[in-house]
């Protein structure tokens, strides 16, 4: 199963992330193996796994590779990612899908990029900050195209905007991607709730998981907020989108 199939697929549609510290450096696994959290992950039903392989968060190669030794669900790759050899490289050590900035990528970069990791078979999972940057992703029916809510220029160390996925949603989904995702900054299962509820398809969820004391009761905590009425903040009258 492809990675964005996965995720479309799960009745509750968390990208759970690996990462070894947070953007001041503040470590994130504790006294956790890199195979307990992701045993953890998979007890609390994750569909997806990403790994956060960029130097700034403690990742390496090394970690994506011992990730795909402990799990065989779909990793998505995260890192700067900005030549071809660098998708193949994600191939040879077990992603399933790879980010790509829009930000950091000249739009002919991007284009040449989305075609290699799709004839490699693997998902592009295309980040964008703002609309201009959503209209363009290329071949974005074939990709996952997901919301920044953090800011790379300052290298994610100040709080994520939710509010930016909430306005962006209406141009992502102008994109034609199947896999709309809210990414990064997400730490209140109620706000993740909130988000899913307004139509993302997925969420990628990092820190949040990884400062609570067991993924599985976050993601709890989530399911109860989605079964409260008043957690999609629809007033009377309005239609709360079914839960897949």
């Amino acid at each position: 199963m492809t990675f964005t199939d996965a995720l479309l697929a799960a009745p509750r549609p968390v990208v759970m992330e690996v990462k070894r510290r947070d953007a001041d450096g503040t470590d994130l696994l504790g006294a956790r193996s890199v195979s307990e959290l992701v045993a953890a992950y998979e007890k609390a039903g994750a569909p997806c796994v990403s790994v956060v392989t960029g130097r700034w968060f403690g990742g390496s190669e090394a970690l994506l590779e011992e990730v795909a030794a402990a799990t065989r669900l779909p990793l998505l790759r995260k890192d700067f990612l900005t030549s071809r050899r660098q998708l193949e490289r994600s191939r040879e050590l077990g992603a399933s899908a790879v980010l790509l900035t829009v930000r950091l990528l000249p739009r002919g970069v991007l284009a040449r990029l989305v075609d290699h990791a799709l004839d490699l078979a693997l998902t592009p999972f295309v980040e964008v900050a703002d609309a201009a940057e959503a209209a363009a992703v290329p071949r974005a029916d074939r990709c996952v195209v997901a919301v920044n809510n953090k800011d790379i220029t300052t290298r994610e160390r100040l709080p994520g905007d939710l509010d930016r996925s909430s306005t962006l949603l209406p141009a992502v989904r102008a994109t034609g991607t199947r896999c709309a995702v809210s990414a990064s900054g997400i730490t209140d299962p109620t706000d993740a709730a909130r988000l899913l509820d307004a139509g993302f398809q997925g969420l990628l969820v990092g820190t949040g998981l990884l400062r609570a004391p067991h993924p599985a009761h976050w993601c709890a905590a989530l399911d109860a907020a989605r079964d409260r009425p008043a957690a999609s903040g629809h007033g009377p009258g309005q239609t709360r989108p079914a839960r897949r």
